[in-house]
């Protein structure tokens, strides 16, 4: 019933969204697959969103296409979509500007951010949560990175930015330099692979306010913007994943097959 009214959205103008929604606020999340934790410990990270189980610090920080250790208040959130629900695979609506003021937008946005934070993650879009619309929201901050190792975030060229939120975006490349690197998506629990992205990027859309915005980032940046914007096109790092490097999180620790490319930058 839930996966219908889900795909009942793609049939109605988005003002009357909010009319269909469940009043009464959705059931918490499951913590089953993040690892609470009083003291964060020295982690190395290869970047995907979340622990699925209880492992060392150092696996789960590998896990973390983003992470953010510690406890969590419970709270009422929006279930993450995982992998194989259409609303994933498929190309997501544009956000009528007439329509971005609106309570209905407003607050699918702070559901949003909410979420990402919850999870936690640095970056949702608006698919994940059921919600076929092109929205995504992205954040990166210095308690995160501190998580990581040095020499990695580095490498990576990751750096905190505050709270993006970027309405019917529009991505392009601003140069053909490449980086190799692990992802994991909410939508994809449990798993990770290495995903070619551009290092600099620019996009171009609509802040939550309907004012026009444009973003130029490189290194990690680009790389969550880029991830973000492929979910509106029905695409998941999976997708554009180097096949011989997809794993359970588990196994990131071990080395690449024969043939396949080294991390870093092109």
């Amino acid at each position: 019933m839930e996966t219908l009214h889900r795909l009942s959205l793609r049939l109605i103008p988005v003002s009357l969204v909010g009319k269909c929604l469940t009043p009464t606020p959705l059931p918490p999340i499951s913590r089953s697959f993040r690892m609470p934790m009083s003291k964060p410990e020295f982690i190395t990270s290869n970047f995907s969103f979340i622990a699925r189980k209880s492992i060392s610090s150092s696996t789960v920080a590998k896990s973390g296409w983003l992470l953010g250790l510690g406890q969590k208040k419970r709270t009422s959130l929006q279930d993450i979509v995982k992998a194989g629900d259409p609303v994933l695979h498929e190309q997501a609506r544009e956000v009528d500007p007439e329509e971005i003021g609106s309570e209905t937008i407003q607050k699918i946005i702070d559901d949003m951010v909410k979420t990402m934070r919850m999870a936690p993650g640095v970056g949702l879009a608006a698919p994940q949560i059921g919600i076929p619309l092109r929205i995504i929201v992205l954040e990166d901050t210095k308690e995160y990175i501190g998580y990581a190792p040095k020499e990695e975030t580095k490498a990576q060229d990751r750096r905190p930015f505050d709270l993006l939120v970027i309405l019917n975006p529009k991505l392009k490349k601003k140069s053909n330099r490449t980086a190799f690197f692990f992802e994991g998506c909410l939508s994809v629990d449990g798993f990770r692979a290495v995903v070619e992205r551009y290092l600099d990027v620019e996009v171009t859309g609509l802040s939550r306010y309907g004012q026009p915005i444009k973003v130029e980032a490189s290194g990690w940046q680009a790389r969550i913007l880029q991830h973000e914007c492929d979910h509106l096109d029905g695409t998941l790092y999976v997708d554009k994943m180097v096949p011989k490097t997809f794993r359970a999180v588990e196994n990131l620790d071990l080395p690449l097959a024969e043939g396949c490319p080294k991390l870093g930058n092109r």
